[in-house]
This record gives structure tokens, sequence and C-alpha cells, in this order.
């Protein structure tokens, strides 16, 4: 396969030493949602500053969290985010989405005023419509019954407040206070601490979403850069009204693709642990797909994952129609078999229209970035130091 190479080393080593740090993600208004398989925002902002200039437009296809999304308005660059995964795209936009004094001071008083008396005792009469039977499965369990009772009753809530952007945003409170008393929890969360919870990540996140907008108001002069958040497949990226008929073109991609041959629950929480529900879409009020091959590109028990790789191409295709001639493309992205998998993927970047830009001579024993994954739930935890542990830093340019 040819290979461009980056005169200038120093952005790839920049690049190196994002990828590989491993601090907690934090900053901003990344900790609205503990989405899965996130990836650092400063392995995104060290992209995003070594391979576009203020104003340009960057696209995450695969944008998850919206990670990339962020640190781009962050620094000051317009951007479009998509996601298959209709959750992504609610969490995204409510961690994008500015919010004007009167719905701060609505939220504010919400939580402190109203969320202290949530109580399971509330007549089930009164919370009942706001339960969806089939999206809180498994919260029937004794572990969760409690919990789920005082979620409905926040919800039923929020009609109370102003805007529909306001009543966005404490969905997405009570889905991380949620998060934090379902997903993976061994034990019980009581309904005091999950009070406490909700009102504490109210104020935390409209701290985080305030100091977040100011940054991106001064890095972009004041006027908030323009965000384009999708819910489609990536293969038909190219339809959005943004890109068609070659109206725009991405200056830089920013993104982590599902991974061949790693099963990731995008869509689910594993109550106590081993339980899955997918309340997180009761909580969001968003349409669920339902099958981990709905998310992954395919079913990861599909010997040769012919599946995945078809799809994965037909998504690449989609993303050089809509970049600049030369632009480049940043990815981090695990493989269940790095040795058959790792060459099968830079051939679909090679049809696609993307040479690959190497940091170190292509001869060398490592001539890409690798790295562990640092406290990752999914699949490397419970399976140990598997492959799909570590993850590659791919970047390719558009010829």
């Amino acid at each position: 396969m040819a290979t461009y190479r980056q005169p200038n080393s120093r952005l790839l080593a920049k690049l190196a030493e994002a990828a590989l740090d491993r601090q907690p993600v934090t900053g901003w208004t990344h900790n609205f949602y503990r989405y899965p398989a996130r990836f650092s925002p400063k392995f995104a902002a060290a992209a995003i500053e070594s391979f576009s200039r203020p104003g340009d437009l960057i696209l995450d296809p695969y944008m998850g969290g919206g990670t990339a999304v962020v640190e781009a308005l962050a620094h000051g660059r317009r951007a479009v985010g998509n996601d298959l995964n209709s959750l992504a795209t609610f969490i995204a936009r409510v961690k994008t989405t500015a919010l004007e004094d009167c719905e701060i001071r609505a939220l504010r008083c919400w939580a402190d005023s109203v969320v202290p008396g949530l109580s399971y005792s509330t007549p089930h009469e009164d919370v009942e419509p706001f339960i969806d039977a089939t999206r809180t499965r498994n919260l029937n369990l004794p572990c969760a019954r409690f919990i789920k009772k005082v979620i409905a009753a926040a919800l039923g809530t929020i009609g109370r407040l102003p805007t529909a952007s306001a009543r966005e945003f404490a969905r997405c409170a009570i889905l991380r206070a949620g998060q934090w008393a379902l997903d993976w929890r061994n034990g019980h969360a009581s309904v005091q601490g999950f009070r406490v919870k909700l009102a504490a990540t109210a104020h935390e996140m409209l701290d985080a979403l305030v100091a977040f907008v100011d940054r991106v108001r001064q890095s972009a002069g004041r006027r908030l850069p323009e965000v384009h958040l999708l819910n489609k497949d990536a293969a038909e990226i190219h339809q959005a009204p943004i890109f068609e008929e070659g109206r725009e073109k991405a200056s830089l991609v920013v993104t982590s693709p599902p991974y061949p041959g790693v099963h990731v629950l995008y869509h689910r929480w594993q109550v106590d642990g081993r339980r899955e529900t997918p309340a997180p879409y009761w909580i969001a009020n968003c349409e669920d797909g339902e099958t981990a091959s709905f998310y992954n590109f395919g079913d990861r028990r599909e010997s040769g994952l012919d599946a995945y790789f078809k799809t994965s191409l037909a998504t690449l295709l989609a993303v050089r129609r809509v970049m600049a001639c030369g632009a480049f493309m940043v990815q981090m992205i695990a493989f269940s078999d790095p040795d058959s998998q790792l060459p099968r993927y830079l051939e679909n970047m090679r049809i696609a229209g993307f040479c690959e830009v190497l940091p170190s001579p292509a001869h060398s024993e490592r001539p890409r970035i690798w790295r562990d994954v640092p406290r990752r739930k999914w699949h490397a935890s419970i399976n140990g130091k598997t492959h799909s542990s570590r993850e590659a830093v791919l970047v390719h340019q558009a010829v």
C-alpha cells in the first residue's frame, strides 16, 4: 500500500503523545454521559489543532458521545457529527446546545426544589404514563425497581421546564444519574442517594455547559460556530443537506469507528453487572436499533467478518466523498485479530481513496501508534489483556 509521509513530524509526535495520555476523560461537557468506547478529548484536540485551522469544518461520522464535536467547537471550528445510534445524537446535542439564562435558572430551580421531593411513594397512577415496559426491561430486579420508579417520577416533572432544550438537558441529567445508579453497579443505590446525585449532576452539568459555551464564544469570536448533528447510516452521510451537491467539504475527520470483531454495548446498561436493559432509550426518549450487530457493523461471531468490512467500506466511500482533497482522517481503532484485520481495514481505506501517513518509517518494527486502552468496562476488562484492549491510531490523507 502506498504511503504519504507528512514532512512535519512534530504534528504526528504531538498526536502520539495525546493518544498515549491515560488521564480520565474530563473537561467541558465530556462527562455529561459515560458513552462506551470514548476516546480522549486530548487526542481529539491534538488532531484538530494539528490538521485543521479555525473555521474549518470537522467531521466525525461515528461520533458516539460527541467528543470530537465538542473539541471542534471549543477550538473554533465548525462541526458535523453523525451516528447510527439515536442515543449518541441526543447526548451530543445536549452537550453542544447553549442555554439561555432563563433556561439555566429554571433548571437550577428544578434541581433544588423539585428533585429533592422525588419519592418512591409517588402513586403508581402518577408515574405509570412515564414508564415504557419494553424499554425498562430488567429494571424490576430488587436492585433497580426503586430507582426505576423514582426515574419515572423525575421524568414526570420535566414538563414544567420552559423549553424543549431545557427538558432535554434535564433528561440527560436523569440519564447520567441513572447510569451511576444502575449500570454495572453491584448492590443497591438508595432513593436518597439518587436524589442527591441527580441534583448535584444537574448543577455540575450546568456549570460545565456555561464554561464550554464561554470558551466556544472566545474561540469563535463571540459567535457560536455552526454544528450539524445527524442520526443516520454513515454510508448515507453525503446525503446530509450540508454536503449535498458538494456545497461543503470536511477539512478533517476525527473519529473512532466500530471495531471489527469487538462486541460493544452501545445501546444497553448492565444492571447489577449482568442483566441488559435498554433503559437509556427510555430516559432519553430515543428509538433503539436493538441488536448489538446493528451498531457494530455485524455480528462479532461471524466467521471472517465479511459483513463488517463490507459495511465499513460503504461508510468510508461516503466519508471520502464529503472530504476535501488533501484533508486528513485520524482514527482510533482496535481489532480482535490485528494480524488479519488491520491489513484488510487498510485495504478498505485504499479503495475508498485514502493514503496512509506513517509517523515512523514503514520498515520499522512499530510504524504506527498503538496504545493500551485505559479504564474500559467492556470486552477487554472482561477477557483480560486481549488484542482488543489495544488501539491503533491511523492517519490517512484523502487523495
